[in-house]
């Protein structure tokens, strides 16, 4: 249970990375900073729907077109970027450059979002052994 919740918590972390940097590189990309709420709530929406999206996408995928397999990650991205983006009070928004943005945000939030997935797992394993090699 307790692997579970860290795992999840990499997850959200990771979904936050991602939403962030596609923020701060894409000048369409909007974060609501005004309303703290919202943006919690675009990642914890975001990173529910692509830890739904990418299994039942790639079965899909899987069944009807193999070859879209390696692109289930970005396609999932996508979905759950803009299922976030039509929620109201999630506050995420897309503006202008419209289709550059809609081009490069899920992109850009699958490989930050992959890289921090797999590298903040080594960091608070890294702390944990440090901290067990202390004890003895």
């Amino acid at each position: 249970m307790i692997t579970f919740l860290i795992r999840s918590l990499i997850f959200l972390a990771s979904a936050a990375v991602g939403l962030i940097v596609a923020n701060l590189l894409l000048a369409g990309f909007h974060i609501d900073w005004r309303d703290w709420w919202g943006f919690v709530l675009a990642i914890v929406i975001f990173a529910v729907l692509q830890s739904v999206l990418a299994p039942w996408l790639a079965r899909v995928a899987q069944r009807n077109a193999p070859a879209l397999l390696g692109g289930i990650g970005i396609v999932s991205t996508f979905v759950a970027l803009l299922i976030v983006v039509l929620i109201p009070d999630a506050g995420l928004s897309i503006g202008e450059p419209v289709l550059l943005t809609w081009i490069l945000a899920p992109v850009i939030v699958w490989m930050v979002t992959a890289l921090a997935t797999w590298l903040l797992p080594a960091v608070f394993l890294k702390k944990k052994v440090e901290e067990r090699r202390d004890e003895n």
